[in-house]
């Protein structure tokens, strides 16, 4: 039985490309209008057997709203996908240059492809999904509009790349959070990062302790993401991403320090996804 997660978007967007490249070319999505849906048919053993959440993109930087989301759930982090994201001009069979009037795509496609859209008169229209236009445009086998979206949607849709790799900033990645239930997580070898959240009390000098005691044993702090503690008077908790050598070594620096927080929890240890 192939495992189910659930993903943002609808079939052929690049959440299900995450999905594939973490789990293997059949796994089956079930695809969510919002996060916070992801997160639930994610925590849900009736449902799915996890889900996979953008986290953060290189250009657009952290997706403050899912850290919320991660930290609110009881789900655990079991892996990471960096994927590059690649837009695609899509149309239907025998579609050419000449016969496009409109291309249709999410707002950040467009603006994502824009050097390139801009060298031709079309008329540029915004949709919700960049995948959901792809199936929009096969399913009216529209013969004078295009859409933008990933290669799965052009072979998932059966359309035509007319033109690949039309984005403008070719160095633009998304990070994926693979999650899943407590009881469905197992250790996992060679280990090398983990997701943790913790928050310090609000004396003087209480961050930079636990920093400090970080880099002191050569752990590499890959993100470190502040948010307020609501209703709390300016208090924050941090969301850190570490890597590390060994297990043993990040153990050691947990150990060391939790004294030093209120409150420490791991979200997950887990291999470092490649770019």
């Amino acid at each position: 039985m192939a495992t189910r997660v659930s993903i943002q978007g609808y079939e052929g967007s690049f959440h299900q490309v995450a999905a594939q490249q973490f789990f293997g070319r059949q796994v089956e999505v079930i695809p969510c209008d919002t996060f916070r849906e992801v997160v639930k048919i994610a925590a849900n053993k009736r449902e799915s057997e996890g889900g996979v959440m953008a986290i953060e993109n290189s250009i657009a930087g952290s997706i403050l709203p899912n850290y919320n989301l991660l930290q609110k759930s009881n789900l655990r982090v079991v892996g990471e996908v960096y994927l590059q994201i690649k837009q695609n001009l899509l149309v239907n069979p025998g579609v050419s240059f000449e016969d496009i009037r409109e291309v249709h795509s999410h707002p950040m496609a467009i603006l994502q492809c824009i050097d390139f859209l801009e060298k031709y008169d079309w008329k540029l229209v915004e949709t919700e999904d960049t995948a959901l236009s792809a199936k929009i445009i096969h399913q009216k086998r529209h013969r004078h509009a295009a859409a933008i979206a990933s290669k799965l949607a052009a072979e998932l849709f059966e359309l035509d790349v007319l033109a690949p790799n039309i984005h403008t900033m070719k160095n633009n990645y998304t990070r994926f959070l693979v999650l899943m239930r407590p009881e469905n997580t197992s250790v996992i070898a060679d280990a090398n990062k983990a997701s943790v959240n913790f928050h310090t009390d609000h004396s003087r000098g209480s961050l930079a302790r636990v920093l400090s005691q970080i880099a002191e044993g050569g752990i590499n702090l890959s993100k470190l993401q502040s948010f307020p503690i609501p209703g709390s008077d300016w208090e924050y908790s941090f969301h850190a991403d570490m890597e590390f050598d060994n297990i043993e070594q990040f153990n050691t620096i947990i150990e060391a320090i939790r004294p030093m927080t209120v409150a420490l929890q791991v979200y997950g240890i887990y291999k470092n996804g490649r770019i």
